[in-house]
């Protein structure tokens, strides 16, 4: 179909603070500007899923944020433990039914630590992406594994890497457009980097969220946790235990610590 274009006399404003790329004021429309990942219909196969895997353990939620996941699944009996960097999305989880009874830490979850070990630590939503270095990412492993007790699983949900959709010489590829969000990826395929440009209408102009990622291949996560001592479980194009193939567009990967 067509691209609609945003109208010629909105303002476009870039946005950034203190707290991370999660501030304030990115937290406190973060629930509605995601508002379709906070669907029934989208957290409760989620729950499920970890909910298993969790069995009669703990959770370690890395980038918690306003708590899609931890609170249902805290709901279904999991106690859930969580690390963030923001203060200002982690004030929204405490507003919440159930978000006091929720432990978090503050801090960089490649490298903070809590006390006591889990039956399964998960990321979700592209998050590991937020580790702009490869060297972070695999010092995630290496934390997950050390807070696992044994027989425990580590969980990421990410994007596959998308390449084949960026036309030769191109760096930007245009991956939603609407009267109300424009978002562009832009691409360093020689350093793995994907700056996500988000421009969002707001109060009548359009403001603009630049977020640094490291995009990631399935096999280099594969070795990550190899580096941390953990082995592939099982991989999914979803979290309905859809076969992942090559034309899947995210998958759920799950290891397992001996």
């Amino acid at each position: 179909g067509s691209v609609r274009r945003p109208s010629r006399s909105a303002r476009f404003e870039a946005v950034s603070g203190s707290d991370g790329y999660f501030d304030e004021r990115a937290a406190a429309r973060y629930d509605e500007s995601s508002a379709e990942m906070f669907e029934p219909e989208v957290v409760e196969p989620v729950v499920d899923f970890l909910a298993e895997l969790a069995g009669e353990g703990r959770a370690l939620e890395l980038g918690i944020g306003t708590g899609r996941i931890a609170l249902p699944l805290a709901e279904r009996g999991v106690p859930v433990h969580g690390i963030d960097l923001s203060r200002a999305m982690t004030s929204r989880l405490r507003e919440k039914p159930g978000g006091e009874e929720i432990g978090v830490s503050i801090g960089d979850f490649a490298r903070t630590t809590v006390d006591g070990t889990f039956s399964v630590a998960y990321l979700v939503f592209n998050t590991i992406g937020n580790l702009t270095s490869q060297a972070s990412q695999v010092d995630c492993f290496r934390n997950v594994a050390a807070h696992l007790e044994p027989g425990g699983c580590f969980v990421i949900e990410v994007g596959t890497p998308e390449l084949r959709r960026l036309p030769p010489g191109e760096t930007m590829r245009v991956f939603d457009a609407s009267d109300t969000h424009w978002g562009v990826d832009e691409y360093d395929v020689a350093t793995q980097g994907l700056v996500s440009h988000h421009f969002d209408l707001v109060d009548g102009r359009f403001e603009l969220v630049s977020m640094p990622f490291r995009y990631v291949w399935p096999a280099e996560l594969d070795l990550m946790a190899q580096l941390a001592g953990m082995t592939l479980r099982e991989r999914w194009a979803g979290w309905r235990r859809e076969p992942f193939t090559s034309e899947s567009r995210k998958h759920v990967s799950v290891w397992e610590k001996p």
